[in-house]
């Protein structure tokens, strides 16, 4: 006991001079040349392991972009400095996984724990994006008494604006598409602002709202003792909460399903993001009582659906499909050994560094039978670019599918299948994630050697099974139905409600 004792304290010792040293390199400048090498590492990189690098942009171009950069370096930086140089020409690349890890200041176990305690100061609240604004669309706690759409004109004197414009830069969709950066910068907003300004325990807000102008003063309010306990009961695991994939930070589910109606004729899916967990389960139980309740329409909501796992996608389809499909063409990468640069021993602890090191031939040998030439070009074996058969439950009724911006990465690759093999018909908004496909799959993680930002590299071009429309945009639904900033403030979808008008117009029939 005393010698495992000791070795936890090493472990904790080593930790906490490890975020030292961290947050002392984030800290310190880096000279401009140290710097170039670290934009020439990048590029350099990016050229021997990404699969589609000139999609929507040419080699000339992305030379340019690169070389003009360097011209601009002409003194030390900080990481973050650097970031927010070399982050807009990742984004010009117009693919949208491919993005650098912004340098953030790591925190103690301790700190985290202070955190924990404490309520979130600008969480709290629901975004919404509209050009260079940014509004409150909800707050739940009432904080301050603050309305829905009221606009956010600036934090700590500075104006939003210029947070929003600084930040849109560092987000690209896939291609050319114009709906995606809206919904994602809502989201990973705050992510850059304290990324920037650190964790503080206050903030000065000026507002908009009905033409009055009032400023506000947040604050990280601590937990009370329910707050705290309502917590611990959120983070258990109930059968339940795993089959529809409970999300404790935003005390939801990835997965819901219902009838809407009182006769079970639509049955409604709404899947906020393909992660995989428990997901079999919960499709063959969904299914199993659509069909038991002889349902004959079938609405599937992927709106604001960043995406995941390709096996649930193509699990899901094959609830849907008629005949034998093949969801995905062959997955496309740079060379035979591309798998094994997957960091194998990122993010192990050493007991985990040890299992791994066993199990590490093992690995090599199947990540290397695991890829074949065919016509000069090098492929991934995936389950998803083989045939697959409908499941006995297939749903043979009628499907709509709800899109938006901000269905990417998965939700596009599903969602351009259906709409390609006439299966469902797709309302809403232009994806966020490209109708031809995208480069993700698993990924390479490279840290820039002098900056030490790390730089994931998706590694496979992943694309559905149909013929490209080569637009270089996302998938388009086949009816265009717009949601305003004030739908969503009434708690009004009009989405939904085209589709359910529909339904009602066919049951007239």
């Amino acid at each position: 006991m005393k010698n495992y004792s000791i070795i936890l304290l090493a472990a904790a010792l080593s930790s906490c001079a490890s975020i030292r040293r961290h947050n002392e390199q984030r800290a310190a400048c880096i000279g401009p040349d140290e710097l170039k090498e670290d934009v020439d590492y990048a590029y350099l990189k990016l050229q021997k392991m990404h699969p589609q690098l000139y999609w929507y942009i040419s080699k000339k171009d992305l030379d340019h972009k690169f070389d003009s950069l360097k011209q601009t370096i002409d003194q030390p930086l900080t990481p973050l400095e650097f970031y927010f140089k070399l982050q807009p020409v990742i984004a010009d690349i117009r693919e949208g996984h491919l993005s650098l890890r912004i340098p953030r200041k790591q925190l103690t176990k301790k700190q985290i724990k202070v955190l924990e305690h404490k309520k979130g100061m600008f969480s709290r609240f629901e975004y919404y994006i509209k050009d260079n604004r940014l509004f409150i669309i909800q707050n739940k706690d009432s904080i301050e008494n603050i309305k829905p759409g009221t606009e956010v004109l600036a934090i700590n004197n500075i104006p939003v604006s210029e947070y929003v414009k600084k930040y849109r830069e560092l987000i690209s969709s896939d291609g050319y598409n114009t709906t995606f950066q809206p919904y994602f910068l809502k989201d990973v907003f705050f992510n850059f602002y304290t990324a920037e300004n650190g964790f503080t325990d206050t903030a000065c807000i000026e507002t908009l709202y009905n033409g009055k102008r009032q400023t506000y003063t947040l604050h990280r309010e601590s937990k009370s003792k329910t707050d705290l306990e309502k917590d611990k009961e959120q983070e258990k695991r109930t059968p339940e909460k795993k089959v529809n994939d409970y999300v404790a930070y935003s005390n939801s589910y990835n997965r819901n399903f219902k009838f809407l109606d009182k006769d079970s004729t639509t049955a409604y899916l709404k899947i906020k993001s393909f992660s995989s967990d428990y997901s079999d389960k919960f499709y063959k139980e969904t299914f199993a009582k659509i069909k038991n309740a002889g349902a004959k329409y079938l609405i599937i909501d992927v709106r604001n659906n960043y995406g995941g796992s390709l096996h649930e996608i193509n699990n899901l389809y094959s609830y849907l499909a008629p005949e034998p499909y093949v969801l995905i063409k062959p997955s496309q990468l740079t060379s035979r050994i591309t798998p094994l640069k997957t960091n194998y021993f990122r993010k192990s602890t050493p007991l985990q560094y040890a299992f791994k090191s066993l199990a590490y031939p093992t690995y090599v040998f199947a990540q290397t039978f695991s890829t074949y030439k065919k016509d000069g070009k090098i492929y991934y074996k995936m389950k998803a670019d083989k045939p697959t058969k409908p499941n006995k439950n297939a749903f043979q009724g009628k499907v709509f599918v709800l899109i938006n911006g901000g269905s990417f990465s998965a939700s596009s690759i599903i969602t351009a299948k259906l709409k390609y093999d006439k299966r469902a018909t797709l309302v809403g908004e232009e994806t966020g994630g490209a109708n031809d496909g995208t480069v993700a799959g698993f990924y390479s993680y490279q840290k820039l050697p002098h900056s030490r930002i790390n730089l994931p590299i998706g590694l496979l071009l992943v694309q559905p099974n149909i013929d490209f429309l080569n637009t270089k945009r996302g998938v388009f639904p086949n009816v265009t139905v717009k949601e305003s900033m004030q739908d969503i403030i009434n708690k009004k979808d009009p989405q939904l409600e085209w589709v359910k008008k529909e339904i009602a117009k066919e049951k007239t029939k």
